[in-house]
């Protein structure tokens, strides 16, 4: 199933976007009455709230009093992490119990306001966060809530930026318009990702990649980007992934690439990368159709036309093109990924010529149907600055990034 990791700023409109969740037909999981669940009368977090922080924070029915606690807690940053550590286990376990209750190819969301505070971006296929500028935030809070401006403003304060949400967002919807406008963004979302993520899930496929090279000015937002992937496959890999690394074109800075995320899952035997296809797939990024091989070209001692061996995988998000490479640690394949990548960023004059030749290269192959052709075709200009890169390698004593 698609997982959905929901977070937003207090009144940024996280409830509105809730609502349409549920009436698009997601199962909307939220988790602020998961956290009055689990602190119930009779409960076990109830019990561990009271011996942290006494019966004064009971009322007289025995239910928790929520402002009392409040009280403590709230600017007091000992005493807040002591109360998370009882509630968010409790919070996250009863998510994951209702999440599996979901039926196969359900779009699940989980309304989590804390999810950058808790450092949960990873545990799902997509963070969707939505923002409003402070101002409407505050009238919202000022006149829906009944708040004071300076209680309002506070509240903000005590959560995460915009700019900390940003950088753990996929997909960043904003809400400065009508109820009617969030929804509509929403809804084309809904259409044309979320929907086709889920299908390529359960089909365990990729999403395609059809249309030739395209080569686009260089994002800075690239390496971002690759981060938020790089934490999800090595979630899924576990112990048997030694290091995720961002590699191609898009990791080397100011160089225009096709939009696409190229990563490197390192392992220790082709066995633990047959193994984990299963996980990764579950990740979203299932395997490509066949296994493919890195062409050697005498570097790290390898024969010159030697043929190295990986796994393949490709993004199920129609919305975020990966190519995953998965390759045994140390092997030459791996080290002439990370090489070319680092001789890459280091000298400015093969920058540009690398540059200069995907533009031809694109613009010769522009009329294909895929981008096969033109990555073909970039192999003899790879082939040709192995010398270069080894001269490099010899010079700066470049040696493989550890884990």
């Amino acid at each position: 199933m698609l997982s959905i990791g929901l977070t937003g700023g207090i009144a940024s409109g996280k409830s509105l976007l809730s609502a349409r969740f549920r009436e698009l037909g997601a199962v909307v999981i939220d988790a602020d009455q998961l956290a009055r669940d689990v602190v119930a009368p009779g409960t076990p977090g109830l019990a561990a709230v009271v011996a942290a922080f006494g019966p004064g924070i009971l009322r007289p029915d025995g239910t928790l009093d929520r402002p009392a606690l409040g009280a403590i807690v709230f600017g007091s940053p000992q005493r807040l992490a002591t109360l998370n550590a009882i509630v968010h286990p409790l919070v996250r376990a009863a998510a994951q119990a209702l999440q599996a209750d979901a039926e196969p190819g359900t779009i699940v969301v989980q309304d989590i306001p804390l999810l950058v505070e808790t450092g949960q971006g990873a545990s799902f296929h997509l963070v969707v966060v939505v923002q409003a500028p402070e101002r409407e935030r505050l009238a919202r809070m000022v006149s829906d809530r009944g708040m004071t401006a300076a209680d309002a403003l506070a509240r903000m304060a005590a959560q995460a930026s915009d700019e900390e949400r940003a950088v753990v967002a996929d997909v960043v919807l904003v809400n400065d318009g009508t109820r009617e406008q969030a929804s509509a963004a929403l809804d084309g979302l809904w259409e044309t990702r979320l929907l086709p993520f889920s299908r390529n899930l359960v089909a365990r496929r990729p999403a395609p990649m059809e249309g030739p090279a395209v080569l686009a000015p260089a994002d800075p937002t690239w390496p971002l980007q690759a981060a938020r992937l790089m934490a999800r496959i090595q979630a899924a890999a576990g112990d048997r992934g030694i290091a995720v690394d961002h590699i191609g074109s898009t990791s080397v800075p100011g160089l225009a690439a096709q939009d696409v995320i190229d990563l490197q899952l390192r392992v220790a035997s082709l066995d633990d990368a047959d193994f984990l296809a299963t996980a990764l797939a579950d990740a979203g990024f299932p395997p490509h159709a066949g296994n493919l091989l890195d062409t050697g070209h005498d570097f790290a001692g390898g024969r010159q036309g030697e043929m190295w061996e990986k796994r393949f995988h490709n993004a199920a998000d129609p919305g975020r093109p990966v190519n995953l490479h998965v390759r045994v640690d140390g092997s030459p394949g791996a080290l002439l990924a990370l090489a070319f990548r680092d001789w890459l960023r280091a000298d400015a004059s093969a920058r540009r010529a690398y540059e200069s030749h995907k533009r031809l290269l694109a613009f010769n192959h522009h009329g294909d149907s895929s981008a096969a052709g033109y990555a073909q075709a970039k192999e003899p200009w790879f082939a040709q600055m192995v010398p270069d890169v080894n001269g490099w390698i010899a010079r700066t004593r470049w040696h493989c990034p550890q884990a």
